[in-house]
């Protein structure tokens, strides 16, 4: 069972913490969120997972060499910070921008993956990076691959049915055809 399987069902990761910076309670996070700027302005709260760890109030968000770095009220020292390490920071899903073609990882993972009507696995994680997000797709031989989630690859997402579908360039995944 993974930690999604324990988070809020009305709720979306939107960072997870990284390592202190400085001595002022700063930290670094992931952002796992299309909107930053919008997302952690001062005075945003946060509840968290684990949630024995928040709830969080955004004091300063600023950025790095191209890094996050957010303070927040409950944390004034380096040494509260580094008791964040590795917390995620939720957000309720009506807060997020409402967005047809936007998908969040709850609604994804699980779902049958199929090449035309062919079932060839299932999606075990969605990966947020900064180019691009990618899907990591858990084949049914067994293997694992990591699939750029564009619409040109997956034009096809039916959370109501259970399924996505992937149409791969030729070398994207090794179907053993």
């Amino acid at each position: 069972m993974t930690s999604q399987d324990h988070q809020q069902p009305d709720a979306v990761r939107v960072a997870r913490i990284g390592k202190p910076h400085g001595i002022r309670g700063e930290v670094t996070v992931e952002v796992l969120t299309d909107a930053p700027e919008k997302r952690f302005a001062p005075g945003a709260v946060f509840a968290t997972e684990p949630a024995a760890q928040g709830p969080l109030t955004v004091a300063s968000a600023r950025w790095n060499k191209g890094i996050l770095l957010l303070g927040f009220e409950e944390t004034p020292d380096r040494n509260a910070a580094e008791t964040l390490r590795g917390v995620r920071l939720l957000a309720e899903t009506d807060e997020a921008e409402d967005d047809a073609d936007a998908w969040y990882e709850h609604e994804l993972v699980g779902l049958q993956v199929r090449v035309d009507d062919r079932i060839i696995g299932e999606v075990a994680e969605l990966q947020t990076r900064p180019a691009q997000d990618l899907l990591l797709i858990r084949l049914q031989s067994g293997d694992e691959a990591l699939v750029p989630f564009v619409e040109q690859i997956v034009p096809e997402v039916s959370t109501e049915q259970g399924f996505l579908r992937l149409t791969p360039p030729e070398g994207l995944l090794d179907l053993g055809d």
